[in-house]
Order: C-alpha cells, then structure tokens, then sequence
C-alpha cells in the first residue's frame, strides 16, 4: 500500500512540474532536462556515482568526489542532479565524467540506468531517498554511502507510518552523519550502520579559503571602505536592507542574488536604483566612481567575495526556506548576520551560540547590529575570529570518508 502511496506521489510531483511549466523556468528546465534518457560513454566500465539533490549538496559532496577522482583515477565520475539549479549550473563540471539529470523514480528507470551505468561505488550526498534506485543498488549488492547525513524527528523515517520510508535506509552501507543527534535517531529505528563523521561543507570552504582567488575589480570598488557582502539573498531579505543601505553611502555594499536572472536583476535594480552590476564594472570600471553599491549578476564568485568583506550577510532568513550557506563566509573569519529562520541549521545555531553569528528578524534589528559591527572594531573582529576557528576545528570528514572507502577496499586503484 505505501509502496504504491510511494508511485503515486512521485507521479503527482511529475504532473505538478508539466502544469506550472509554461510559466516556470526552473519546472521546464526540469521536463527538458529529462526528454531523454543519460547516455554513458565509459563502455560500461566500473564507476563512481555521485547523487546530488541541487547545488549546495554538490558543494558539500565536491570534497569527496574530487578525493575519489584522486585515489581511484581508473574509475569514470558519474554526476547525478535531480535539481536544475545544480545541474545547470555544474553540467560542465570538469571533475565528472557524466553530468545528467536523475529519472523520476521508477522500476524502469531504476533498472536501466544502473545496469547502463555499471557503478561500483555510491555516493549519496546529506538527503533525498529514492527507493527503486537504492533498493535496486542493494539487491545488485552496489555498496552505497550517505556522506554528511542530517536526519531529524521530523522526517517520515521515525514517524509511526514510516515503515516505508526506513526501508531506504538499509541499501546503506554506511551513513556517515554530521552530529551526534542525527545517530541517536537513526539508533532509535534499529539502524546501527551509523557514524558520526562531520559535515563534508567544512573542507570544501577551507579548501576555498586557502586557495583564496582573487576577483577582478572588487579590491578597487572596495578599497578603504568598509564593506558589507549580502549573500544569497532573495528580494525579502534586501526589503530589510534597503533603508540602512541608502542612508550609509560609506559603506560598500555587495549583493550576490541566490537566483540570477534578467528578471531578478531589474527587479534588484528598483529595489536600489543607485547600484550598477559586476558586468557593468568588468566593462568599465570608472562607473564605480560615486556608486556604493554593487549586484553580482554572475553565479561562481560569491565565496571569494566574503573575502573583501568586514560584515557579511546570507540570506534566506526572511523566507520559509531558511538560510544559505553560512560557512563560506564564517571560514574568512567574518562576522555573519541573517535573518530569523535558521534553526534548521546546525551550524548557524553553533556560530550563534560562540558569539559569531547574529540572527535578526526586521530591519530595525538589523541596522542595530551592523551599525554595532561597523562601530565597534574590536567586537566585529572577535566574532570573525570565533567564526574562522570554528570552521577550522570542524574540518575533516572527507578523510574520514576516505579512510574507510580504503580500508574496506571498496574500490581498487
């Protein structure tokens, strides 16, 4: 019954795609993105794949995949996204043999796809169950692993009518998680295959802020001002910036949309009528002169961004969603600031707890503490320096990871 519960919905979601898409971008790239079934050009050789539900999972499993891709180069990287807002902006990543869209969950598809993809090793990145693929990698005896699981009392598996839902569990062969909580609860359903290993986002940010790129022309825009970086941010969250940003033209100001659009950017545009975009500076950089405030109309460059900043801000705190990622600001050892929907997140509410992190829930909140920040030198650097040793002393679940692949020879070099 909750197998065939299980079809339905899955139709139901496939139907609800073709009817908003006619005016949904996101919904046809979606249905285009599936017209056709993956095509393999490894022969059928053994290979690694890498499930990602969108772009933030992608980051956070990237550590891991690149790793693989390191130790085990015989092997082709299959990418798989079932967003388009990862796969469209990924679907030339270098580090992947393969990068396609996931079929809608199916016996079918299941089948077809693993027999054409031949995997010998699974990864599957923090969440999203799909029971005909993992139950099918399991009676082909595929091993699979969560890599930065987070599960919650919320989720159907621990729920009474969850019978189901705890069946995708066991294809695991492993479910490295990142807390404590999360396996005490996968304990309380009898699922003892659990390890607490960390979140892999924490090496993928180091990695970046040792790397630590440069951005063409935003150290000349910013230069011997201060500097507030707005990151992932949604049109609720710069109605709340608004009117502290129009009343301090000395201070820089950066926003990096979450959705970058021509639609977006216009509508970013009425909402700051004074702000040019990254394109416009790239072409002529004498049109930063007298302008404080700059839109990022391009995707890829807003963790390097958080470099230039002495305040920053994530966004998605003013929606249901919740906020984005704090941690790529936090590994620079900058204070961060977001709205007040985040306590889904487990790393905000650390940062919130060690004094490096501020959530506010209006504007007037919001012009307290960054004017507090800007104002109060040393207070803005204690919270950045709580924020980077943080990050710092979370790293290292990709080793651990990659510590067990090894020692149970799950693949062969």
């Amino acid at each position: 019954m909750q197998k065939a519960f299980y079809r339905f919905t899955v139709w139901l979601y496939q139907l609800g795609i073709r009817l908003v898409s006619p005016w949904n971008t996101k919904a046809r790239l979606w249905l285009q993105g599936r017209k056709q079934f993956p095509v393999f050009n490894h022969d059928s050789k053994p290979c690694i794949w890498v499930h990602c539900a969108s772009l933030g999972e992608f980051e956070q499993g990237r550590p891991v995949l690149e790793a693989l891709k390191n130790q085990y180069p015989n092997y082709p990287v299959m990418l798989s996204f079932f967003s388009p807002s990862g796969y469209e902006v990924r679907k030339n990543y270098p580090g992947a043999d393969t990068v396609f869209y996931l079929p809608s969950d199916s016996p079918g598809h299941a089948e077809k796809l693993i027999n054409t993809m031949n995997p010998a090793l699974v990864i599957w990145v923090k969440y999203e169950y799909w029971y005909y693929y993992l139950s099918t990698l399991y009676k082909k005896g595929v091993p699979v692993l969560l890599i930065s699981g987070i599960f919650r009392p919320s989720q159907p598996f621990f729920k009474w009518y969850g019978a189901f839902w705890r069946k995708m569990l066991v294809p695991f062969q492993l479910l490295f998680v990142q807390n404590y909580d999360s396996n005490q609860l996968l304990k309380s359903i009898g699922i003892t295959n659990g390890i607490v290993a960390g979140d892999t986002r924490f090496d993928r940010v180091v990695e970046i802020a040792d790397k630590k790129k440069q951005v063409p022309h935003i150290e000349s825009f910013t230069e011997n001002f201060p500097v507030v970086v707005a990151g992932s941010t949604w049109e609720e969250d710069e109605v709340e910036w608004m009117h502290f940003v129009r009343m301090h033209p000395g201070v820089r100001f950066i926003f990096a949309p979450h959705v970058v659009t021509s639609e977006r950017i216009n509508a970013m545009k009425k909402t700051f009528p004074e702000a040019i975009t990254y394109s416009q500076l790239s072409a002529n950089a004498e049109i930063a002169i007298g302008c404080h405030i700059l839109i990022i109309d391009n995707i890829g460059m807003l963790s390097a961004l958080y470099q230039y900043a002495q305040i920053t801000y994530i966004g998605g705190g003013f929606g249901n969603d919740g906020i984005h990622n704090t941690l790529e600001a936090a590994v620079y050892g900058k204070p961060v600031v977001f709205g007040p929907e985040y306590q889904k997140f487990a790393e905000a509410l650390e940062l919130v707890k060690i004094g490096a992190a501020f959530p506010v829930s209006n504007a007037i909140a919001l012009e307290k503490i960054v004017t507090h920040l800007l104002n109060q030198r040393e207070s803005c650097e204690q919270a950045g320096k709580a924020a980077k040793q943080y990050v710092y002393q979370q790293k290292g679940a990709t080793e651990t990871i990659m510590a067990y692949v090894t020692e149970k020879r799950l693949l062969t070099n």
